[in-house]
């Protein structure tokens, strides 16, 4: 009797010790997490969560586009290329729309000038000139740099 209560104290005893260390670990977390944004000096957009899911995958989705568009370019793709930029990174109606939803002026701007190099880039690739390509698409990466050094969610 007298090792079952000795192994219930035990058991009840690392349990309470995993609870602490558990609840400290949580408040160091959301100290480094609140560390971190106030070291950002990056404009929030301040989007509710799901629409800033919908927008992480719109900005992952023109990433693997521009991965297709260098790989299709590297094989003298340039017609194929050309589509992906087009539909993928120009100023669909959709991208117009998403664009739009924005309360930020700036940022609304730089999306849409983001698309329309999309757009030119896909002109660009028609003409199947690789340097003037990867000169166009360096031009659509800038606006990615430059957005993301801008803003934030």
């Amino acid at each position: 009797m007298k090792r079952i209560l000795i192994a219930v104290l035990a058991f009840i005893w690392i349990v309470g010790l995993n609870a602490v260390f558990a609840s400290d670990e949580k408040m160091q977390h959301q100290s480094h997490q609140h560390d971190m944004s106030m070291m950002d000096t990056r404009t929030s957009l301040g989007v509710s969560g799901g629409m800033k899911q919908h927008q992480l995958s719109n900005m992952r989705a023109h990433l693997e586009a521009i991965q297709s568009i260098i790989s299709l370019i590297s094989e003298d793709k340039f017609k194929d290329a050309s589509k992906i930029a087009h539909t993928e990174l120009g100023l669909t109606p959709e991208m117009q729309k998403m664009c739009s939803m924005f309360n930020n002026e700036k940022y609304m701007t730089m999306g849409m000038a983001f698309h329309k190099s999309g757009d030119d880039l896909g002109d660009v690739l028609n003409t199947k000139d690789a340097k003037a390509s990867l000169r166009a698409l360096n031009k659509t990466m800038q606006y990615c740099v430059e957005c993301h050094a801008t803003y934030r969610q």
